[in-house]
């Protein structure tokens, strides 16, 4: 079965496809990947989408076109896709999260937009979606989802290892001898894009080959302080997102420096920032006794933090997720991929300790394509994966 992944994750940048062919025996799942591919948003869509994130206020107007105006977007991109490979059989889309409600350490809800209808009229196949919420009615996190994926991907590893995904938010997934935890780590980019965007400093939005932070320098007491947030300190499973991490989250922290006699340079808080991902992702890596870890996500083009992890982790083999068949910038698209392929055959997409639900649940909900609805055989379970 060949199934299409589409997903805009919390940079916001664009929409990431992938299509991935599946092929399933007796629990043992293959998946070779026949197109991958990542479309930028239009920049007049993406800043109305920066502009109605929280703690913007924004309307339910608002909230209905965009849904509209991004659903018609990825429908573009998942047409594309699914022509280059002459066609597909089902569609997963994450869409885009606008919101993600976590009170007292507990999630009860999220919102992803981006209307899968579109695809579903465009692209002619059923379209799985909205797959964060049936996890978070069991009692999980909604994330992170990539979990299902990583312990597929890290069984059989001896002692402990780990994926880290580095996107707007960092997220980690260990798998060792005492079984699987995963959770959300805390900003991997965000920060630092929310300033590269506010301030204009690159058009594409994001600090491109660390080019601002190497003109800058770490300000101590700022990162102690931003080091200093609650969040970090709560046990796992945990998640947060754009909610906690954002441009006015910074701003206060800068603010509180000048307050001190602190004047902090653009280059010198795009530094600091950047140092605050490396910093908060080795503590945890060291932490967990993690002697593998796999690198994926937009943040693992940013030099500074690639060396910056590989340096304060010697003891710790630190590779790209290429070398478990998963390329760095197509991953969570193919992890959609298998979500959709997943739901198609009735198999739960839940590891145990990925998310903090309480049992595994068969995620989203499926949006039929042009003609009758047909569901394949079920599968009891997927028991490895093998990606190329």
């Amino acid at each position: 079965m060949r199934v299409l992944g589409l997903l805009s994750g919390t940079s916001h940048d664009g929409i990431d496809v992938a299509v991935v062919d599946f092929v399933e025996n007796e629990g043992t799942l293959r998946g070779t990947v026949l197109h991958e591919d990542s479309v930028p948003y239009h920049p007049e869509l993406r800043a109305r989408l920066v502009a109605a994130l929280p703690p913007a206020p924004t309307t339910f107007a608002e909230v209905c076109e965009l849904d509209t105006l991004i659903g018609q977007a990825f429908a573009e991109v998942a047409a594309t896709a699914a022509a280059a490979v002459g066609g597909v059989h089902a569609v997963c889309t994450h869409g885009q999260t606008v919101f993600h409600w976590v009170d007292a350490g507990h999630a009860l809800g999220t919102l992803q937009i981006g209307q899968p209808a579109w695809i579903a009229e465009k692209v002619g196949a059923p379209v799985v979606s909205d797959v964060r919420i049936r996890d978070i009615t069991a009692g999980g996190h909604g994330a992170p989802l990539v979990s299902f994926l990583d312990e597929l991907l890290l069984r059989g590893r001896a002692g402990v290892s780990a994926a880290v995904n580095l996107g707007g938010i960092a997220n980690m997934t260990v798998v060792g001898p005492d079984g699987l935890s995963a959770y959300d780590i805390g900003p991997a980019n965000a920060l630092v894009d929310a300033i590269v965007v506010a301030e204009g400093l690159n058009e594409r939005g994001y600090d491109a080959d660390a080019a601002i932070a190497r003109t800058g320098t770490v300000v101590d007491a700022l990162l102690e302080a931003l080091l200093a947030d609650p969040y970090y300190a709560l046990p796992a499973p945990k998640s947060t997102g754009k909610e906690h991490f954002h441009l006015e989250y910074v701003r206060e922290h800068v603010a509180r420096q000048r307050d001190r006699g602190r004047e902090i340079a653009i280059p010198d808080l795009v530094r600091t920032l950047t140092e605050l991902t490396v910093r908060t992702v080795a503590a945890d890596v060291v932490a967990a006794g993690i002697r593998f870890l796999a690198v994926s996500g937009g943040g693992c083009h940013n030099p500074l933090i690639l060396q910056g992890l590989r340096d304060a982790l010697p003891g710790v083999e630190v590779v790209l997720a290429d070398e478990l068949g998963a390329p760095v910038d197509s991953k969570e698209a193919i992890l959609f991929a298998l979500i959709g392929w997943c739901t198609m055959h009735g198999v739960a997409a839940i590891a145990p300790g990925g998310t903090g639900a309480r049992e595994p649940r068969i995620l989203g909900t499926i949006t039929p394509g042009v003609g009758p609805l047909r569901m394949p055989e079920p599968v009891a379970r997927v028991r490895s994966l093998t990606l190329r």
